[in-house]
């Protein structure tokens, strides 16, 4: 089964607002097993332009990284984030191996 891909490109607005969204962001990717592979970290612009800060978290399913975006824990975290960044959001289905 093809591996699913949370991709979110972020710019923060808020720094201390964002932390704690972090934190409880955090949680809910560790309760939903889903295995951060970027967050943040240098970028290099090669063509086009870069947003401010890129995550991808992995997980087992296209089906676990949706059930993780509408999970209890995540909700509370996007609560948390409101007013602290602006971002696009989106799950991608991977390959299969």
């Amino acid at each position: 089964m093809p591996r699913g891909y949370v991709i979110a490109t972020i710019q923060i607005t808020d720094a201390s607002r964002y932390d704690k969204y972090r934190a409880l962001a955090s949680e809910a990717i560790a309760a939903h097993r889903g295995r951060v592979l970027v967050r943040g970290g240098h970028n290099e612009v090669m063509e086009g332009s870069a947003p401010g800060r890129t995550v991808v978290i992995e997980f087992d399913s296209l089906e676990q990284a949706r059930r993780f975006y509408s999970s209890l824990e995540y909700t509370k975290a996007r609560a948390a984030r409101e007013g602290a960044a602006d971002l696009n959001w989106f799950v991608v289905q991977g390959i299969d191996d």
